[in-house]
């Protein structure tokens, strides 16, 4: 039997979600209603179109809902409860909760949650599930103004309490996951870098080649729900 040496970092991207139907604005899921997420996931663009904006993640919100974590988010899920305290932490570049969903406890959101919402104008924040929203925008209930997707939009930087602890893990680990991820965006692309600079053992999970593909030490070239579950087998503790 392999063993996976602890502690452990799982980054996880768009690609774990488009296994589960969720939409990812990436290729023949680019656009919606002609605008492109470039062009509405922006503080500019909800100044100008609110309405405009909340309409995209109210149908996101939609979507998501009728969508269910898949078995890579329980292979996850799995290798958390095999490891001890401190030993284990999910990075995900994901909005859609379907980690948390499957069962997932010690997670990072690195660009924020699509169920919470922050106003724009006072502290007020709530996580709100209900689909479809109304009205749009959402008022706030504590200031009357308008609530927000607690999102990381483009321009915006990442919450620093968050992005300091993915970071702390990718110094210590010992094994990184890096699944569904395009390896491309930053600061989140530079996790299994600083994990591979300090030794870390780093497989990837994804159909597609990335620049990360040729320094890791295992890649599993397919969708994660059909190649993690028997990768985990192999390595699961048996006792």
């Amino acid at each position: 039997m392999k063993t996976i040496e602890t502690p452990i970092l799982v980054l996880t991207g768009a690609g774990i979600s488009r296994e589960s139907g969720v939409p990812t604005f990436r290729g023949a899921d680019g656009l919606w209603k002609n605008y492109r997420a470039e062009e509405l996931a922006t503080p500019e663009a909800f100044a100008r179109q609110p309405e405009l904006v909340w309409e995209w993640y109210d149908w996101r919100r939609q979507a998501i809902a009728k969508c269910n974590p898949n078995a890579a988010h329980e292979v996850i899920v799995a290798i958390e409860d095999a490891t001890g305290p401190g030993e284990f932490l999910l990075a995900t570049q994901n909005v859609d909760g379907l980690h948390e969903l499957a069962g997932s406890r010690n997670v990072r959101r690195l660009h924020g949650s699509i169920w919470h919402l922050r106003c724009v104008r006072c502290d007020h924040e709530e996580l709100n599930r209900t689909v479809p929203l109304a009205p749009l925008p959402p008022p706030c209930p504590q200031c009357g103004s308008f609530l927000r997707p607690g999102v990381v939009w483009f321009g915006e930087g990442l919450d620093r309490v968050v992005l300091d602890a993915a970071f702390t893990a990718a110094r210590t680990a010992r094994t990184v996951l890096v699944i569904g991820t395009s390896s491309l965006v930053y600061p989140a692309a530079a996790l299994p870098e600083i994990a591979l600079e300090s030794g870390a053992h780093v497989v990837e999970v994804n159909p597609e080649a990335t620049p990360l593909s040729p320094y890791v030490a295992e890649r599993l070239e397919g969708p994660a729900a059909e190649l993690l579950p028997a990768w985990w087998r192999e390595r699961a503790p048996t006792d």
